[in-house]
């Protein structure tokens, strides 16, 4: 339970203990004797109600009374016909449990703060939401404003009831089942009826291990797809994520390794990761007292590990918002902390630099 959540509870014990001080003081004791049921029904009150609050504030999220009334679940992802979230060799795709260490893993980890804990970006209102549509979308009108130089033209196909990340990046993400392709913007707005406007687009063929053109962002600042590392609930539901994940760092290096192809940062300190650093959670990391669902997550983090994708919160993972996701999970990720991660070597495992496809 939080300290916030502590001090609410807190609050509102004292405040019945003031006001039952406050009547009997006015009302005088021997009055007040004459509405035996009312006062019995106030010491109830003073008793239980604080008492609920902290019963139902520990429990897990989706267990409470308000995530029973507001349910959101992120779709399905449901991809056939020989499409998938790119290739099975794809960079995102293979394993990184043995690559060697990077050799200036230590230093990057120090200047990321090896002592901050893992952050789970997402939860019942956190996180970077998604849409899909199975191929009949209609053609969108998309203009691109800032970013355009660096953009994909189009066609995109983004529905008009897209879902919109809150905040300033209002990132918009669309799996296209039918066309097997991925719609990535970011500063998006609805301006009309299949009418859109973002900063800058980026679309993904989900068939293909073609990168973007280097030197070239996309919605997320290592010109990498944002789906493609996102934390899903029905993966983790699942019992297995079998691809990478996406992180921030506040602190970035003018750099940036393959398979990214966009950099973030004015800074040429050589102690600060580039983007597309993958990093890994150390294999001797005990999972024996995590929940079910939080082992999922980190036994990924150990096999797959994470990318390095955007200049943001430390050790922020990144996740779509889903109110099935368990309170108990994101608390056991905290006990993870910036010296649990490496930086491994990728490099050995690259083909062509234009290509995301990897030696396993």
């Amino acid at each position: 339970m939080g300290h916030y959540a502590v001090a609410a509870i807190v609050s509102m014990w004292a405040a019945l203990v003031a006001l039952t001080s406050l009547v009997v003081r006015e009302a005088g004791w021997s009055r007040l004797r004459r509405y035996s049921l009312t006062i019995a029904c106030l010491a109830l009150a003073l008793l239980v109600l604080p008492g609920a609050a902290v019963v139902k504030l520990g429990l897990p999220y989706k267990d409470r009374i308000l995530a029973r009334l507001i349910r959101h679940h992120s779709p399905p992802v449901d991809l056939s016909g020989g499409c998938s979230v790119f290739p099975q060799d794809n960079v995102w795709n293979v394993r990184i449990s043995g690559n060697p260490v990077d050799a200036k893993s230590q230093v990057y980890v120090q200047s990321m703060g090896p002592n901050l804990p893992l952050h789970a970006d997402f939860g019942p209102v956190g996180g970077i939401p998604y849409g899909t549509t199975s191929g009949n979308q209609p053609i969108t009108d998309v203009t691109l404003l800032d970013g355009a130089a660096e953009s994909d033209r189009g066609p995109y196909r983004i529905p008009d009831d897209a879902p919109i990340e809150p905040g300033a990046d209002s990132h918009v993400l669309i799996v296209d089942r039918g066309e097997c392709r991925l719609y990535e913007l970011y500063g998006a707005a609805r301006t009309g009826s299949q009418q859109w406007r973002a900063n800058s687009g980026a679309i993904f063929d989900l068939k293909s291990n073609q990168l973007r053109p280097e030197g070239w962002t996309s919605a997320d600042a290592a010109g990498l797809p944002i789906f493609a590392g996102l934390l899903r609930y029905d993966e983790v539901k699942s019992g297995r994520i079998s691809h990478a994940l996406r992180f921030s760092t506040p602190h970035t290096r003018r750099a940036f390794v393959w398979p990214a192809r966009h950099f973030a940062s004015s800074s040429s300190d050589p102690n600060l990761p580039p983007m597309g650093q993958r990093f890994r959670l150390r294999g001797s990391f005990d999972l024996s007292r995590v929940t079910a669902e939080a082992r999922v997550i980190l036994n990924a983090l150990k096999e797959y590990g994470m990318f390095l994708a955007d200049n943001g919160g430390p050790w922020f993972l990144t996740g779509t918002p889903d109110s099935r996701w368990d309170s108990r999970t994101i608390s056991d990720l905290r006990s993870v902390s910036g010296s649990d991660f490496e930086a491994v070597d990728s490099s050995i495992m690259m083909i062509d630099r234009n290509s995301g496809q990897a030696r396993r």
